[in-house]
Parts: structure tokens; sequence; C-alpha cells
């Protein structure tokens, strides 16, 4: 008897039948594992983002996806804020526009200078 055999007979499988049972049972196994490590971090990234521009406030340092560095200076309630590029100069731009990725690596870069 070989290995596959022998492994297909734990799984409860017929040897002879051609090993349905562990084939669905790995591609449940295939599915898991995807959802896992691609689907569930990938939700959890998006929750963390939404939940940050929407906590936003004056003051706060950030960076745009566009990589424009600056100071929120209003937030306003058409899901825009105005954003302070440079002294005297002001963006407007959408809330969705900021990073979360850019803005915690640009803040900690910070923190790690001072």
């Amino acid at each position: 008897m070989n290995s596959v055999n022998s492994v297909l007979l734990l799984l409860g499988g017929d040897p002879n039948s051609g090993g349905g049972s562990f084939q669905l049972i790995f591609l449940g196994l295939m599915i898991l594992v995807f959802w896992l490590f691609m689907i569930r971090p990938q939700a959890k990234k998006a929750k963390d983002a939404k939940k940050f521009q929407e906590t936003m406030q004056k003051g706060d340092k950030v960076v745009t996806i566009a990589g424009i560095h600056g100071t929120v200076n209003k937030v306003n309630d058409d899901n825009t804020i105005m954003l302070e590029v440079s002294p005297g100069s002001y963006m407007k731009i959408e809330r969705s526009a900021i990073s979360i990725e850019w803005t915690q690596a640009a803040n900690k870069a910070v923190t790690a200078a001072k």
C-alpha cells in the first residue's frame, strides 16, 4: 500500500474510488488559507484606514496618496479637508485621498528623528 492510499484511508476515502473526498477537503483547506492570508488582512486594513480618515482633526500631519505632505487645517462636512501644504498655501482634498500607511510612516520617522 503506498502513502497516497494510506492517507485516503485515514481520511475516510476509498483508495480505489479516485479520492474525491480528499480533493474536497484539500479544496476547503485552500479556501481557508486564502481567506486567512489574503482577504481577512485586507478587510482589516480597509477598516483601519476608514476609521483613521473619519477621526482626522485640525493639526494632524498627513500624507496623501499622491505623496503630498501637509497639516490638516479644517475638516469640512462634505468629506473634504483643507490641507496646509506650506505656510499660507491650502489645498482642498477628499478625506479618502489620505494614506494611512504613508502618514504613519512619516509620523514615525519624525518622532524617531527627535
